[in-house]
């Protein structure tokens, strides 16, 4: 048979632009029959989004019928469905009004899930839940791909010409073709602990090599950045150095089992009303040393501050004179408190040891 590849082609004229995507109008559809059978698209959605959708449902029922697509919103079951009508003349829709529900359960919001409806615009789910095991690395990971103040994933959407939102385990991108290829790269790699701000290099070096017509059709190899993989060897936290000690043939001395304390503290021989007066008594004096500091603290804030007092040289001497008084009084009323409390112990020592004889005493008559 004859070849037919290099005839003249009059209708392929250089002004023609072959990567245009032309609108699929009703004419277009030669038979203008209906679909032979309905398709149909469902997709659950979160709990929080119940709300939100159900404020904005009405905009998503207008914008599909205009496309002659039905759908409808199920808030028992949680799930969104879409599908075809007798009227729907366009195959494709129904995959553009499935990316739609799709993009509006994972917290895109309308204005921009609409704009899937359009032939120019593709979407794209990466899901990033599977990178990393542990918890902590993900959340880090997935707030580098953010970046300060959302820097990084704004510097991604000018560069890829694509809206990216970044929502639990997911990243939902929109934008041309090309755009989400970059974009699942940049993603997928910056779970894989290499850096976004690489990537955004390289994306920002084609970008200016895409406006010079001679390098078209030359290799840009040389002219991107060739970053290495180093392990650095980071320092070992060493804590205190152990010492080594003397070697023994000897076994270690055993440790006082709780029986054997109990008998040298007397506690082995007490009764029950015994061992509860102990602890009794243990806490009081416990709670009166607790009182007694926290009256210091509060008496602190009530201490006068020390100002700085002008020294006249003529009564210099006096000033001495009554500080040394002051300090003697002070030194007196701090070794009577002491005095005090020495004797309140002793006193509470002397009745409990009473209240001890007094309990053996009892148990001996009985």
């Amino acid at each position: 048979m004859v070849s037919t590849h290099n005839r003249d082609k009059p209708w392929d004229t250089p002004d023609i632009d072959k990567w245009k995507i032309d609108e699929f109008k009703p004419e277009d559809n030669a038979s203008g029959q209906s679909f032979t059978e309905e398709s149909s698209f469902m997709t659950l959605f979160p709990k929080y989004r119940e709300n939100y959708l159900r404020s904005i449902w009405s905009d998503v029922t207008n914008a599909l019928e205009q496309h002659n697509i039905a759908c409808q919103l199920d808030l028992v079951e949680g799930a969104m469905t879409v599908k075809t009508t007798k009227k729907t003349f366009d195959p494709a829709i129904i995959l553009k009004a499935r990316d739609l529900i799709k993009l509006l359960a994972r917290s895109v919001p309308y204005p921009q899930a609409i704009r899937i409806l359009q032939d120019d615009v593709a979407c794209d789910v990466i899901k990033i839940g599977n990178f990393v095991s542990n918890k902590d690395r993900f959340t880090k990971r997935r707030q580098r791909l953010v970046g300060p103040n959302g820097n990084t994933l704004k510097a991604l959407e000018l560069l890829t010409k694509c809206y990216i939102l970044v929502q639990g385990n997911t990243v939902s991108a929109m934008g041309p073709f090309k755009g989400l290829k970059e974009v699942r790269r940049v993603v997928e790699d910056c779970m894989k602990n290499v850096h976004p701000i690489y990537h955004i290099k390289e994306l920002m070096i084609k970008q200016e090599l895409a406006k010079n017509p001679e390098l078209a059709n030359e290799d840009w190899s040389r002219f991107l950045p060739m970053f290495k993989k180093k392990n650095v060897a980071r320092k070992k936290v060493t804590g205190e150095q152990k010492k080594k000690k003397v070697y023994t043939p000897f076994p270690p001395t055993q440790a006082p089992r709780k029986v054997d304390l109990q008998i040298e503290s007397g506690e082995y021989f007490m009764g029950k009303r015994e061992k509860h007066l102990k602890e009794l008594q243990e806490k009081r004096h416990k709670q009166e040393e607790i009182t007694e500091k926290r009256k210091e603290e509060r008496n602190k804030a009530f201490e006068a501050p020390e100002e700085a007092s002008y020294e006249n040289k003529l009564i210099d001497g006096e000033k001495k004179e009554k500080k040394e008084k002051k300090e003697k009084k002070d030194k007196k009323e701090k070794k009577d408190k002491k005095e005090k409390k020495d004797k309140k112990e002793r006193s509470k020592k002397r009745s409990y040891n009473d209240l001890v004889d007094s309990e053996r005493k009892k148990k001996k008559s009985d």
